[in-house]
């Protein structure tokens, strides 16, 4: 939502009983001292326009004639647009929504947040890219994509406030709407994100119930004579989990939500590549890239590596609203402590991804399981010659991980189901409606994982529409809103990389609707494998 300064009131932020933030007093977009000006400054001017009124016979604005100015409503942002927006009102609607609601944050903050939204199971079958572009493409690959998608999160990161406007952009749409308009967001923006928000939580419900029901069964062992509950029944349980959880008020509050899903990522994550490595290489594995006939099938299926590897990356769509909880001033942006949680998580992102993708293929080659990946080959390979207690141990930070990226990824959908309320009525959700709205989103997802267990089907071809939004639109909004100078460097690199985003969306598209066409979809709906 595009916020600029309140003169005189903003409404205050319901106090929050959720640890880990405060309780905000002042404007959602202002941090605890955002003064534009030095104080003494500030007093002269209040003063000065002050002794200018009386003259006139005029009271000053606010009220009495000692009445000054609240410094804390001035902008944070810098001094190109001081004069300009001192006039300017903020939409106290911002303090009412969970994204907003607490400002709060900072780089410890971001850190976790960009690293439990950018660790997920998804990087668990980065070995089977491998199987088809082989060692050197897979790793070039690999690079590449890395490299490319941290540079356009530094975009997003560098366009979260414009010093031009004063506006700050908490939430991609709103960015992608102010650089392009409100119809092309609607259009081009709109589905993707909520696919990258809703999507992930359905499959979070399928992967956290599967694995919890692997969980069970390793407890209980071999001898179990416990009935088990059905994959229905898992999936709620993963459910009611998520419920609790999600009645955490606002993103900020789930700090330390994020920080325990950033830990087990990285654990579920080592297990994994640690334990394939030292049981060493299987019996007869090749290195061979795979050549299927005819052509046509190994193109696409070349085409599938790549969006194996672009799949593994998210979390962009969370980078501005992770952003909007911070403070933000003249002196200290929000930008910078926003890239150094962001250059922090992704160090343990690289840590994390390389070892596993390299590991896994090296230790299975082209006998990874193309379905689950990793997660399959540990149970498949090495079920009877590791400890049930690693393998349950992993199994539990699956679980864990799973619960905990849910509520980040869900956050910008409780936002939006919030806004809808606020907008109507002018003021707060009230907490049994949040908790309503939040109870209501989950529960959907875990409907839509009961009633379309075949929805992974699609999973490349609406993968591929939801591509741009990380590795194609951050470049294309640099160049509307910044608009470096026509064949300079980052005029070449913005356009090149911003096509080359466009041209591979298109291309995973066509590979996810040849996919669907060649293999068919068994639809099975009510009945989860």
């Amino acid at each position: 939502m595009e916020e600029v300064v309140w003169d005189d009131s903003a409404v205050p932020a319901p106090p929050v009983s959720a640890p880990p933030m405060q309780t905000q007093y002042y404007s959602p977009s202002l941090s605890p001292t955002p003064l534009l000006i030095e104080p003494a400054a500030a007093d002269n001017i209040n003063n000065n326009n002050n002794n200018n009124n009386n003259n006139e016979g005029n009271k000053p604005r606010g009220g009495g004639g000692g009445h000054k100015r609240n410094r804390s409503f001035f902008t944070p942002l810098g001094s190109p647009v001081r004069k300009a927006i001192q006039m300017t009102k903020l939409d106290p609607q911002d303090a009412w929504l969970p994204i907003t609601e607490s400002r709060n944050g900072n780089a410890y903050y971001a850190a976790f947040h960009t690293l439990c939204s950018g660790i997920g199971i998804q990087a668990l079958v980065l070995p089977v890219s491998f199987t088809i572009l082989g060692w050197t493409w897979g790793i070039i690959s690999l690079t590449i994509a890395f490299v490319w998608q941290l540079y356009t999160l530094w975009v997003l990161v560098k366009l979260h406030e414009s010093t031009e406007t004063g506006m700050r952009y908490s939430r991609y749409l709103h960015l992608f709407s102010a650089a392009f308009g409100d119809r092309m967001g609607n259009i081009f923006a709109a589905f993707p994100i909520m696919y990258l928000s809703g999507g992930t939580c359905v499959a979070l419900i399928i992967v956290g119930g599967s694995t919890s029901k692997l969980f069970f069964q390793i407890l209980c062992g071999e001898g179990c004579t416990s009935k088990p509950l059905t994959n229905v029944e898992w999936y709620l349980v993963f459910t009611c989990a998520a419920v609790v959880l999600a009645q955490l008020p606002n993103l900020n509050s789930i700090a330390g939500v994020s920080l325990i899903g950033s830990v087990t990522a990285i654990c579920f994550c080592t297990i994994m590549w640690l334990v394939s490595v030292t049981n060493g290489r299987l019996d007869g594995v090749s290195y061979d890239p795979i050549k299927e006939e005819p052509n046509m099938q190994w193109i696409f299926s070349i085409l599938n590596a790549y969006g194996i590897i672009a799949f593994a990356f998210r979390g962009h769509n969370l980078t501005l609203e992770i952003q909007g909880t911070m403070p933000s001033n003249e002196k200290k942006p929000s930008h910078v402590s926003m890239w150094r949680g962001v250059k922090a998580a992704y160090l343990i992102v690289a840590l994390c991804l390389f070892p596993l993708a390299i590991g896994g293929y090296w230790a299975y080659g082209h006998k990874i399981p193309a379905n689950g990946g990793m997660l399959t080959a540990i149970y498949q390979f090495h079920g009877r010659d590791t400890s049930q207690a690693v393998l349950a141990l992993t199994s539990l930070f699956v679980i864990v991980n799973a619960v905990s990226s849910f509520q980040i990824y869900a956050m910008p959908m409780f936002d939006d189901m919030e806004s809808k309320y606020t907008g109507r009525m002018n003021r707060p959700c009230p907490w049994w409606l949040r908790a309503l709205f939040r109870v209501m989103f989950t529960y959907g997802c875990f409907f839509v994982a009961v009633a379309i267990p075949f929805l992974g089907s699609f999973s490349g071809l609406i993968g591929g529409v939801a591509v741009p939004i990380t590795f194609a639109y951050p470049c294309f909004m640099w160049l509307k809103i910044k608009k470096p100078k026509k064949q300079s460097f980052m005029w070449y690199l913005n356009w090149g990389l911003g096509i080359s985003g466009i041209i591979l969306s298109v291309i995973l598209i066509a590979a996810g609707v040849y996919v669907v066409i060649d293999t068919g979809i068994q639809v099975s709906f009510f009945k989860p494998a």
